[in-house]
């Protein structure tokens, strides 16, 4: 048998730079567990809000959803083939559980990155003004490392003054937490929690003794300790 060749230290760590994932997700032997699948049921979600939206004829909901069904059509979550769509339909199952059944804001949330990610501007969207508004305060311009600091500041102040964008900003962010142990980089994971200690956890003031007071409490104990269990983990 030939000697293996193993890549030093540095290249492992330009390896994992340029995939974006972290060292040990290249070099470690990962345990053989399987993802459920049944969470990703993007049909069975689309099929329960659609019949729920019917019935308590939540009218701009009824036109986001097939918008956003087809606006993200061939997209997929990063790093699986899970369709992008599962995303906003799994906010919306979260906010429907909170009882929060508001027709903007869950039009707003399968709306709210049609616009970064689908070529489509807010004129485009089937929707009334006010599920308009939140998707643009909800949509982010591209930043770098250079314009970063200043462009959340001024977005994330933004939506600070619309309890309704908080209130999806906070539910996307629940989201997102839960996939960065999908390989993200270190250097990614340190960012995220960063920006959401200094940017995410202050909106749950805004939505603090409003009509979503229960799902502050909700939200405000997913994120926490999903925070918690990864920065005792770095």
């Amino acid at each position: 048998m030939g000697k293996r060749s193993v890549p030093d230290v540095y290249n492992l760590i330009d390896l994992a730079k340029l995939f974006d994932v972290s060292v040990s997700h290249l070099i470690e032997e990962k345990p053989d567990f399987e993802t459920d699948k049944i969470f990703y049921d993007y049909k069975h979600m689309k099929t329960y809000i659609q019949t729920y939206a019917k019935a308590h004829k939540l009218v701009n909901t009824l036109k986001a959803l097939p918008y956003a069904v087809q606006a993200h059509d061939d997209q997929f979550l990063k790093r699986s083939d899970i369709p992008y769509i599962s995303h906003p339909l799994n906010m919306v199952c979260r906010l429907l559980a909170m009882n929060i059944d508001d027709d903007a804001i869950i039009a707003a949330t399968f709306l709210h990155d049609v616009i970064e990610d689908c070529y489509k501007t807010i004129d485009d969207l089937p929707v009334d003004d006010e599920v308009k508004e939140l998707v643009n305060l909800l949509t982010n311009e591209k930043v770098n490392d250079s314009n970063r600091p200043t462009m959340l500041k001024e977005y994330y102040t933004n939506i600070s003054n619309n309890p309704k964008a908080s209130l999806i900003k906070l539910v996307d962010r629940c989201y997102k937490l839960t996939k960065m142990s999908w390989g993200l980089s270190r250097e990614r994971i340190f960012r995220t929690i960063k920006e959401t200690d200094i940017y995410i956890l202050p909106l749950l003031d805004v939505i603090k003794n409003t009509e979503y007071d229960n799902a502050k409490w909700l939200l405000s104990y997913q994120i926490n300790t999903t925070l918690d269990i990864y920065k005792r983990l770095l």
